[in-house]
């Protein structure tokens, strides 16, 4: 118990310097079809650190979430282009 205690005080700092997750909302063309959306959001979720994707086929657009120190929105949206369906972050 006592080493299990010690643990998670060590770990504890660590938590508090996780930075909080971000989201960013890419533009992403190519989306023809209603199996696209499903393409673009597996492309996604296989980035590391994603931790939720929603697409939105009529408004041609992927929400992420995801952890900062993990993942870059450039790498979001190689993933999209790799998968067919080239993207940009929204302005």
């Amino acid at each position: 118990m006592r080493k299990l205690l010690i643990a998670a005080l060590a770990a504890l700092p660590l938590v508090a310097l996780a930075a909080p997750p971000q989201t960013v909302t890419l533009d992403v063309q190519n989306m023809t079809c209603a199996l696209c959306p499903i393409t673009v959001k597996q492309s996604l979720e296989k980035v590391a650190g994603v931790s939720a994707v929603k697409v939105e086929y009529a408004e041609k657009v992927a929400i992420v979430t995801y952890d900062p120190d993990k993942a870059q929105p450039e790498a979001l949206t190689k993933a999209t282009t790799d998968a067919g369906y080239p993207s940009t972050v929204h302005k």
